[in-house]
């Protein structure tokens, strides 16, 4: 693990990159980071594509990634950083439901994830574990992991959101956004064909009927759910 020396009290601090769309968020990473005597953020980013700016600038130890990004998503981003700079751990820190979301970013490359609601005091052991190379989740979802290893990955579907693809859930989640066709295919980089396309899968995966139904459904998910 590279490290960062400070020259004023002679530690050696670990680089943290935060990549969050909210610049409050950051602000309130960077301040909580920064008064711990191992750690220290080298740089935040708003997207995915300052990420992977900032990650060949900055060089950091590890990145706190949210979920929800303009753009490419955080899951798409984690497994683009997984694909350039595989030795760099990411820890997930999201609002989203991690029994949904916990399993997927792990999949993506992710060596672990925080929820925002649990507090300071995990998201820095998080972020230790993390560095010291271990995974760090919750006791629930280790439980749930290793229930899926012993039943060799044919535990039950828990939810009929988990039939979905990660771009699936992604077009989803924005169609809950009241985003439209277009503009998720603008979001997404992606023609309105591909976008029309993932909705008919999503609706025959979610066996509903209609787009309207589709769209109440999407935003009554989005709205249980929070955004990440």
């Amino acid at each position: 693990m590279a490290v960062t020396a400070d020259v004023t009290s002679g530690r050696v601090k670990a680089k943290i990159l935060i990549v969050d769309d909210h610049p409050v968020v950051r602000q309130g990473l960077i301040q909580l980071i920064n008064q711990e005597r191992d750690l220290t953020v080298c740089g935040e980013a708003g997207d995915s594509h300052g990420t992977l700016s900032a990650i060949e600038t900055l060089k950091p130890d590890l990145a706190i990634v949210d979920i929800s990004l303009p753009g490419v998503d955080g899951l798409e981003l984690i497994k683009a950083i997984r694909a350039r700079y595989s030795d760099l751990p990411v820890l997930v820190l999201s609002m989203y439901d991690e029994s949904l979301y916990a399993g997927r970013a792990l999949r993506a490359g992710a060596k672990g994830y925080v929820m925002k609601d649990k507090g300071a005091e995990n998201l820095v052991t998080a972020i230790r574990q993390v560095l010291n190379g271990q995974l760090y989740v919750s006791e629930r979802i280790a439980s749930k992991i290793l229930r899926q290893f012993a039943a060799g990955g044919k535990e039950g579907i828990a939810s009929p959101i988990d039939l979905l693809t990660d771009r699936e859930l992604e077009v989803f989640r924005l169609i809950g956004d009241g985003l439209s066709t277009r503009r998720i295919a603008e979001n997404l980089y992606l023609s309105i064909k591909t976008v029309e396309s993932y909705r008919a899968h999503i609706k025959e995966k979610l066996q509903l009927e209609t787009s309207t139904e589709m769209v109440k459904h999407a935003v009554q998910w989005v709205q249980t759910e929070g955004s990440g």
